[in-house]
C-alpha cells in the first residue's frame, strides 16, 4: 500500500471510531426520548397525588425495622374497634421473636434454593460449554445446538421458569431449584465457554498429539487450566442466585419471597424492612467469603 494511503487510513481510522461512538450515543438519546415522550403521552409518568407524603410516611415506617419490638415491643398491644370496643390484645415481643423464627427458617430456605441451583446450572453448563467453545472445535450442529440451548436459558427469566415450574413440580422449594438452576445454566455456560477460549491450545494439542481420547484431553489438559475461572464463575452467579431467590417465595417456590409478598401486600414496611435487612447480610456474607476464595486461588 502507498505510504500516503496507509497514514490516511491511519488518521480515518480514529475519526470513524469518534463518528461511530456518536451515533451510537444519538441513537440511544433518541431511544430514550421515544421512551419519555410515549410514556407521557399515554400518562403513565405520573407520581400520583400526595406523593411526597407517601414516601414520607413509607419513609417513617421503614427507618423503625420490626425486629426491634422483640425486645422493646409492647408487651399489651390493644387493637380497638371504632366504637372503642378492645378486640384482641398481644404481646408484640412474643408476636415478633415468633416471626423472627420464620424468618430464620425462610432465609435458610433461600440459601438451599440458591446453593442446589446454581450447582444444577453449573453441572448443566458445562458440557454445552466445552461444545460451544470455538477452540474445541466441536462438530458445528451440535455447537448450535448447544448454543440455542445457552440462549434460551438465558433470556427466560428466573420468575417465568418459576411460574411454569411450580405448576409441573408444586409449590415448594424444589421449583425454586430447578428454575435458578435452568435460568443460571445459560449465564455458566457463556461463562464457561470463554474461559475455554482463552486457554493455550499448545497444551491442549500436546496431549492430543499423544492419542488422548476427548475426555482425557478435558480432565488434563483445560480442566486444570480453566478451574480457577470456573470456580470464580461460579461464586459469582451462586452471590447473584441468592438474591434473585429471594423473590421465588411471591410465585410459591419458598424462601424470604414469601414473606417480602406478605409484607408488601400488607403495607407492612416495617417489617418489610426487616427481611431486606436479612437480605442484604445474606449478600454481603456471601460477598465477603467469594472475595476470601477468590484471594485462595491466585
Amino acid at each position: 500500500m502507498h505510504p500516503a494511503l496507509a497514514a490516511a487510513e491511519r488518521r480515518a481510522g480514529p475519526l470513524r471510531g469518534r463518528l461511530g461512538f456518536l451515533a451510537l450515543a444519538l441513537a440511544y438519546g433518541l431511544l430514550v426520548a421515544a421512551c419519555l415522550g410515549s410514556l407521557g403521552r399515554e400518562g403513565e409518568l405520573s407520581l400520583g397525588r400526595t406523593p411526597l407524603a407517601n414516601l414520607l410516611k413509607t419513609a417513617t415506617e421503614f427507618a423503625r425495622p420490626s425486629f426491634v419490638d422483640a425486645w422493646w415491643g409492647n408487651p399489651q398491644l390493644e387493637y380497638v374497634s371504632d366504637d372503642g370496643t378492645v378486640l384482641r390484645v398481644e404481646d408484640r415481643r412474643e408476636v415478633e421473636r415468633h416471626y423472627l423464627a420464620g424468618l430464620a427458617e425462610a432465609s435458610w430456605t433461600t440459601i438451599r434454593i440458591a446453593t442446589l441451583g446454581s450447582l444444577l446450572g453449573a453441572l448443566l453448563a458445562l458440557p454445552l460449554a466445552v461444545l460451544v467453545a470455538r477452540n474445541l472445535a466441536a462438530p458445528r450442529a451440535l455447537a448450535w445446538l448447544a448454543k440455542g440451548v445457552l440462549d434460551v436459558a438465558r433470556s427466560i427469566h428466573t420468575l417465568v421458569f418459576g411460574l411454569v415450574l411450580v405448576g409441573i413440580v408444586g409449590l415448594g422449594p424444589t421449583a425454586g431449584i430447578l428454575a435458578i438452576g435452568l435460568h443460571s445454566l445459560g449465564s455458566y455456560g457463556k461463562l464457561f465457554a470463554e474461559a475455554i477460549e482463552t486457554l493455550d491450545m499448545a497444551a491442549v494439542d500436546a496431549v492430543r498429539s499423544v492419542g488422548a481420547g476427548p475426555a482425557q484431553v478435558f480432565f488434563n489438559a483445560i480442566w486444570p487450566a480453566v478451574l480457577p475461572q470456573f470456580v470464580s464463575s461460579h461464586l459469582y452467579i451462586w452471590e447473584f442466585n441468592i438474591r434473585d431467590s429471594t423473590i421465588l417465595g411471591i410465585i410459591g417456590a419458598g424462601g424470604l419471597g414469601l414473606l417480602i409478598s406478605e409484607a408488601t401486600a400488607l403495607f407492612q414496611w416495617g417489617r418489610l424492612a426487616t427481611v431486606l435487612i436479612v437480605v442484604i447480610a445474606l449478600v454481603a456474607s456471601f460477598d465477603a467469603m467469594s472475595r476470601c476464595i477468590r484471594k485462595a486461588l491466585l
